[in-house]
């Protein structure tokens, strides 16, 4: 359907109500808003939003959090404010599912501050913080860097009651990672682990990943085996991961033992693998290997990227 479809079926919808005298009531005039907002079209589903107040029909929460969202979504931040303001003003108290909304939208504009404000004003409001409202802050902090405050701001949510998620775990273990804080990445996803939480493959290759970059990598080999053992297999990622990490540390046989290993279990090799491959043959001068998995990659029809081209 064309990118208007939807919004002409709806005001289609509502012209053929009106013709039959039935007026739109909430939940009506709640789906048009809501297309508009998702068409990012914010200023008529605002003009729909007037239509119903003339109509006496007042917006709820569902409403207001549809503009909202449209205007964090644009990064149009203190518009979402006005509009989260306007509707504790007019006396419709907001949920946690719009306190996240504009919690995430001050996070994804790098303003965090903004976002613990709200935060606190939680507490003092009545809806009670949740997983989302959590890991939404703590992927900010991450973000910027603030890995101490994501690290105290996993001791409040548990202090809290609010149960730790595998996003939770994957959100800290990419921050520590990438602040080179690998002990206590180590430390946190023994403890996930400890306490019972199910760890996604995802959690294992953001931790691998972290240690092959430092050069740990009889670490992440021992944590790579562990993965089947824990009731969870390796996937592409997993193994391009090793295999690069394997490369860079100058251990060519190791990286291409484990390549060929993924055909012998059947598992689909794809342009990805063949490429960090063949770059980690070139970039140890194992130029005539290199050109041997590029022929096998191209006759089965996977194409060669950029860096991959370049290095030839």
């Amino acid at each position: 359907m064309h990118k208007d479809g939807k919004i002409f079926e709806a005001l289609d919808t509502v012209d053929t109500m009106k013709k039959q005298r039935i007026e739109p009531n909430l939940v009506t005039y709640n789906i048009l808003v809501d297309v508009h907002c998702k068409e990012g079209k914010v200023s008529k589903a605002e003009d729909i939003v007037d239509t119903m107040i003339k109509h006496s029909i007042e917006p709820n929460v569902v409403t207001y959090s549809a503009l909202i969202n449209s205007h964090c979504l644009q990064n149009r931040m203190d518009k979402a404010r006005k509009v989260f303001r306007s509707m504790i003003k007019k006396g419709c108290a907001p949920d946690i599912s719009s306190y996240n909304i504009m919690i995430n939208g001050y996070c994804k504009a790098k303003r965090i501050d903004e976002a613990m404000e709200l935060f606190h004003e939680i507490s003092q409001k009545g809806p009670i913080a949740d997983t989302v409202t959590y890991n939404t802050l703590m992927q900010g902090m991450c973000q910027l860097g603030r890995i101490s405050s994501a690290c105290e701001l996993l001791r409040k949510m548990i202090a809290f009651g609010q149960v730790p998620n595998v996003m939770t775990c994957s959100i800290l273990l990419n921050g520590l990672c990438k602040s080179d804080k690998l002990e206590k990445a180590l430390e946190l996803f023994q403890a996930m682990r400890n306490s019972k939480l199910e760890l996604d493959i995802v959690c294992y290759n953001i931790l691998i990943d972290g240690l092959c970059k430092a050069g740990h990598i009889e670490v992440g080999k021992e944590l790579f085996h562990k993965i089947s053992l824990n009731g969870l297999k390796p996937d592409v990622y997993t193994y391009s991961i090793m295999i690069n990490g394997f490369c860079k540390e100058g251990l060519q046989d190791e990286a291409y033992q484990l390549f060929r290993s993924m055909g012998d279990n059947n598992r689909l090799l794809d342009s990805f693998c063949y490429n960090v491959m063949i770059q980690g043959f070139l970039q140890n001068n194992y130029t005539s290997k290199a050109t041997q998995v590029l022929k096998e990659m191209v006759r089965k029809g996977f194409p060669a990227d950029i860096r991959t081209a370049t290095l030839f």
